[in-house]
């Protein structure tokens, strides 16, 4: 959100019109989960008593983020954002749905899909998280040869029996399984095993590897191709007179097991390929809670395949003499990501978005797209690339309903273009509850089952089925863009949706209209704890955003920091990576600010009695110094520009902080004290350099402002000149004139500084003021630099004098007679490059530090005075002047 804002306010101030919708995805697992938590009984709960709760718990939790988004200092229309469960928005969601479903890329299908049983639905892949440490209880059984390949009869004999050696970490799809595949192109072999006399089928490359597991040794009685396994088949090793033919398939893997797999087609995505390929059946025998069902048989029903079902599957496999060993195995196993329990693999009858159709497109057009940073895109590329379908239905109902009708009899689905118009129409005005509260035949019209052949209306039923939520947000481009060719110039969010909204967006943008919904993608880290741990609610570590500003219960703890500081640290850390929060980190953004409050405080305190209209020095004939302030100031403006173009909001952080303390603190500030508090209040001098403050201060606030509103405010607010302005948001960007550029000046004053710092290294931190400083330059390009900034030979008031900090400054051509032999002199070069290297001169320097003469005067405290009782000529001539 706060990335977003400093975007939005950057072109805001720029003259951009910004269009920025805020918007709450509000359907889904997540909040129906959280709804029903809260509920007694939930398990009873009618569809609509369960969506009535969802939305009371979805606009309770949109409140509480609205007002915090606003105590942010986020900037948006807030009375006027979107929901998701608004009827127009889903209304508009089934346009593109009805769209896309037209053009066939959305389709209805029997096939295997990530099920969470937890849940009791299908996921898409977006949904999943994968648990590295998961254990299975993975198992070597034996599929005994019944039909010996023919190109194998004369190795197998016959006189003692062959089995297939199969290993697989999911006993519970054993019962499925309806056959076994191999590689064509690998080698396999025929091996005896030492211990029992059997003869075994594996892969070559497997063979030593499953005899130690297998605690035997196994002797190579023959190798064949995988192709010479053709028309085999195997006995299935719990189903008595089943039988499981041996197929060719590429999915087969070297890597672990025995290059033979299991293929039970309801519960992976490439044994179902082999089915279809093959005519296999593809019956699923689990249920939605991940039972095993009655056709299971006696043994299995009711039985959880992942607990109780999987340990009785291990005994049927030992009962039958087909298991060889069960070893634990750990590896990645998918989890569902909100109720953090495992997956299964099941087949069921889902709704897909045909990928493989759309995404040749999708990633021609996410080409031509800017991506921030530029690494992202080839991740979402690739996983463009994986993608061959997408599972858009979910067995839940806090969700829009996917608007297609059943017939009672055939299962046969009625969706057309008058069955969604009756029903977008009903769902603009009542919202998608009518699908739940209606009758079908309010929903359903006789035109509209004649046309699809029917007869009656009650010869049909509603569909069951929600849309998945990303398909939900997904499709917030077709609700917030104002016209069909309309593109958003951003989306801006983490890295996890790369395979969430941004490419549901792109998916269905493309699928629908042939265009990419957005323009730029701006992608961030996560946010870690201070020592770059993950963020975790169970672990207790998340830092809450309104604590950080208000408080929390114990100051001392938890101390608020405001808004801005929360601001700073968003735009000084480099988002695109992951970004680490703590006290510390909060810390350094909160010292951070207050050095940048002092270096504003300083300039507001000096635009005292000052108004830029009337007072202010044109650039010309301004000090020199004071015009190289103005070069550097409008060159801080064009990166700090650029910068915020590239999103690259730490690098403004970098260019702001550099510039304050290095160029303004550090530099200037200590070079103008004396002329802003002891030169006469109206004297050019002393107006040339407030004009240059003014200045700075309107380029340095307009710079951060995007970052740190409040702030920025703050600061107008305190501007004697520009009470009852419109305030910094309203008034433009960054405006600095491109006559302040001035390359030439930067010789002269960075040579200056070169000879200032030989002359303080040479009096080692003692006060410069106690010194006058004799500068021998030989004749040439440095020296004529020199004399723009003193004129004369010796003074106390130049230019010169003034970069230098002493008391008096003498510029010289060669080195005086009079020079005492032990006079602290320090050499030196200097380089000038001008007219882009056209001009390049080194010119040698002497800098000689002399004890000054003269008494200290009491106002300006410079040894300028002919006494200590009374103030040198200077100040007596600035007396004199307030006196009249």
């Amino acid at each position: 959100q706060i990335l977003k804002d400093i975007t939005n306010r950057f072109y805001m101030m720029r003259g951009y019109k910004v269009h920025y919708v805020p918007g709450w995805d509000c359907h889904g697992l997540p909040i129906e989960l959280k709804a029903l938590s809260e509920v007694k009984g939930a398990e009873n709960l009618s569809p609509m008593e369960i969506r009535q709760r969802a939305r009371e718990f979805a606009e309770r939790a949109i409140e509480k983020q609205k007002s915090a988004f606003i105590r942010w200092g986020v900037m948006a229309d807030w009375a006027n954002s979107y929901r998701t469960f608004d009827p127009k928005y889903e209304a508009n969601q089934l346009r593109v749905f009805y769209k896309m479903y037209d053009k066939g890329f959305i389709y209805q299908d029997y096939k295997p899909v990530f099920w969470s049983p937890s849940a009791k639905t299908a996921l898409a892949e977006a949904e999943l998280e994968y648990n590295e440490q998961h254990v299975s209880r993975s198992v070597y059984m034996k599929f005994p040869l019944l039909k010996s390949p023919p190109k194998l009869t004369s190795v197998i004999d016959g006189s003692s029996p062959a089995s297939l050696l199969v290993w697989t970490t999911q006993p519970w799809t054993v019962p499925a399984n309806q056959a076994v595949c191999y590689m064509p192109d690998s080698t396999y072999s025929v091996v005896k095993c030492t211990t029992t006399g059997e003869h075994f089928i594996l892969a070559a490359d497997r063979v030593e590897s499953t005899a130690a597991a297998l605690d035997t040794q196994f002797e190579v009685i023959s190798t064949c191709k995988g192709v010479d396994l053709v028309d085999g088949s195997c006995a299935h090793p719990t189903i008595p007179g089943r039988v499981s033919p041996l197929l060719p398939a590429n999915h087969v893997t070297m890597a672990k097991g025995t290059g033979l797999v299991h293929t039970a087609p309801a519960h992976g995505m490439e044994d179902y390929s082999v089915a279809s390929h093959h005519q296999l059946p593809t019956d699923c025998l689990v249920d939605e809670g991940g039972f095993f069902t009655e056709a299971a048989g006696p043994e299995l029903k009711n039985k959880n395949v992942l607990e109780e079902g999987n340990e009785a599957v291990i005994q049927m496999l030992q009962a039958a003499g087909s298991l060889l060993k069960e070893e634990k195995y750990v590896h990645s196993y998918p989890y569902d990501w909100r109720t953090k329990k495992p997956m299964i693999i099941r087949a069921s009858k889902q709704w897909f978005v045909n990928t493989a159709g759309v995404k040749a497109t999708a990633q021609e057009v996410l080409k031509k797209v800017k991506v921030v940073p530029t690494s992202a895109v080839n991740r979402m590329l690739e996983m463009l690339d994986r993608r061959t379908f997408w599972c858009i239905s979910r067995q839940r109902c806090w969700g829009v309903p996917i608007p297609v009708f059943y017939q009672k009899n055939t299962g046969e689905c009625l969706i057309n273009s008058e069955t969604i118009t009756d029903v977008i129409k009903i769902v603009e005005q009542q919202g998608s509850d009518a699908w739940w509260t209606l009758p079908v035949e309010q929903l359903l019209s006789k035109e509209a089952v004649a046309k699809a052949g029917g007869r009656d209306v009650l010869d049909y039923v509603k569909g069951q089925d929600v849309l998945d939520i990303w398909f939900d947000s997904g499709t917030s481009w077709a609700h917030v863009l104002e016209g069909a060719e309309q593109r958003a110039d951003t989306y801006l969010e983490g890295k996890d949706q790369l395979g969430g909204w941004f490419q549901s967006s792109l998916l269905t943008s493309v699928a629908a209209r042939k265009k990419a919904p957005y323009k730029t993608l701006v992608v961030h880290g996560f946010t870690l704890g201070e020592k770059g741990e993950k963020m975790s609610k169970s672990i207790g570590n998340v830092v809450d955003p309104d604590v950080v500003i208000s408080g929390g219960e114990d100051h001392t703890k938890d101390p608020p920091y405001g808004a801005d500081v929360l601001r700073w640290w968003v735009a000084e850390s480099n988002v695109f990576t992951e970004v680490l929060i703590g006290p510390v980190v909060l810390n350094a953004a909160r010292d951070d600010i207050n050095k940048l409050r002092n270096t504003l405080r300083f300039m507001l305190g000096n635009m005292a009695g000052f108004n830029p209209e009337t007072d202010s020095i044109p650039a010309s004939e301004m000090y020199i110094v004071d015009q190289y302030m103005l070069h550097l100031l409008q060159d801080y403006g064009s990166k700090v520009t650029e910068a915020y173009k590239e999103y690259d909001y730490s690098k403004v952080v970098r260019l702001l902080q550099a510039f304050c303390s290095r160029n303004l603190s550090n530099f200037y500030f200590s070079l103008i004290k004396d002329r802003l508090y002891c030169e006469e209040e109206k004297d050019p001098k002393r107006r040339s350099c407030q004009t240059v403050l003014a200045e700075a201060l309107d380029v340095v606030v307009r710079s951060f402002a995007p970052i740190l509103p409040h702030l920025a405010e703050e600061v107008f607010q305190h501007l004697p000149y520009k009470k009852g302005s419109e305030g910094v948001f309203r008034t433009g960007w960054i405006n600095t004139s491109s006559a302040w550029k001035k390359p030439g000046i930067e010789e002269a004053i960075e040579g200056a500084c070169a000879m200032r710092d030989s002359f303080l290294g040479s009096i080692s931190g003692k006060n410069a003021l106690e010194y006058e400083v004799v500068i021998v330059i030989e004749p040439g390009l440095l020296f004529e630099l020199m004399e723009a900034l003193q004129a004369e030979e010796t003074s106390s008031v130049s230019q010169l004098n003034e970069i230098m900090m002493a008391s008096q400054t003498t510029l010289l051509s060669e080195l005086p007679k009079e020079t005492p032999t032990d006079a602290n002199i320090t050499k030196g070069t200097f380089l000038i490059n001008l007219e882009g290297g056209d001009i390049r001169e080194e010119s040698s320097y002497k800098v000689i530090a002399l004890p000054v003469a003269k008494a200290k005067c009491p106002r300006c405290r410079r040894y300028t005075s002919d006494s200590s009782s009374t103030p040198c000529p200077r100040c007596l001539k600035v007396i004199a002047g307030k006196g009249n």
